[in-house]
């Protein structure tokens, strides 16, 4: 009997291959997801690279497109996963469609951080203190470049996470006009010994009435980066401006520093860029129990 199924085993070995032969494509072409630049960085004395995504409909759309400036934004940095996230919103309208603009960092300690007055942060990180050269670096090279190419609102928002979140918050407290919207994602607020929460009250009191938006969450960082943002929250619910509609959202029980960035940002996006849902009209026949098709020559509403 063995004899017997060996033989079989072996006959049907030989008739069929081990393995499938390896399909060969039809074509192959890279996934293009953007466009990339590289611009001059006179403030910080060095060349950076900037990415865009724009809808696919852009030249169709009646009026001009906001703009999201994304912080840490290189290619191997949050700029794929947040084009992403445009993408959805250009697909599904459940906010208003953007352009999305990624613009690189190096030394982020350096490029994202206010100088610190703090001994102990001077001498422990050295390479620091370089924010307002970004952020010249972003009003004086980045956005007029963008403003000359594409058809856009004037409204921009500025999003980042971490130290780029800190940078968002800073530049929010020290130069409110820079942007319309401000998104900041578990921003670095342990900075400097809680600098910008400490600041916050005096800043927001020069603040004009200017229509703005801020939105603000933590993940479960807990320790100073949470000290700093509710010395913020309290400077906030004093003294907000009169034009600020601002947001928090605690999501200290629900996420890390490592999770919180995707699902925060789109949570900001459908908060700041909402849209009135979207009319389904009546429910077709097959999402009701026990429904039928129309007769024919009828239309289905």
């Amino acid at each position: 009997m063995k004899t017997v199924l060996l033989a079989c085993a072996l006959a049907f070995t030989a008739s069929t291959p081990l393995f499938a032969q390896t399909p060969e494509p039809v074509s192959e072409s890279p996934v293009t997801i953007g466009v990339s630049v590289v611009l001059d960085a006179p403030s910080l004395n060095d060349q950076r690279e900037v990415n865009i995504w724009v809808p696919p409909f852009l030249d169709q759309l009646e009026e001009p497109i906001n703009v999201v400036y994304l912080v840490d934004g290189g290619q191997d940095q949050d700029f794929v996963h947040m084009a992403g996230l445009a993408q959805l919103g250009a697909l599904s309208w459940q906010y208003e469609p953007f352009m999305l603009v990624g613009v690189q960092t190096r030394t982020r300690l350096f490029d994202l951080t206010r100088p610190a007055e703090d001994p102990r942060y001077q001498s422990q990180f050295p390479e620091q203190g370089g924010s307002e050269a970004f952020l010249a670096f972003l009003t004086r090279q980045v956005i007029p470049y963008v403003e000359a190419h594409y058809p856009v609102s004037d409204r921009r928002a500025l999003i980042g996470e971490s130290l780029a979140g800190l940078f968002v918050t800073d530049t929010f407290l020290h130069a409110p006009s820079s942007f319309t919207d401000y998104i900041a994602v578990s921003p670095s607020l342990w900075w400097d010994d809680q600098a910008a929460g400490k600041a916050a009250p005096a800043l927001l009191a020069q603040h004009d009435d200017a229509e703005r938006h801020l939105y603000l969450t933590m993940a479960d960082e807990g320790g100073t980066m949470q000290a700093g943002l509710d010395r913020l929250l309290a400077a906030l619910r004093e003294d907000a401006p009169e034009g600020l509609d601002w947001t928090h959202v605690d999501r200290s029980d629900t996420e890390s520093h490592s999770t919180i960035f995707h699902p925060a940002a789109l949570d900001a996006f459908r908060t700041l860029f909402a849209l009135p849902p979207y009319e389904y009209g009546e429910a077709p026949w097959y999402l009701i129990e026990g429904g039928e098709p129309p007769a024919e020559g009828e239309s289905e509403g």
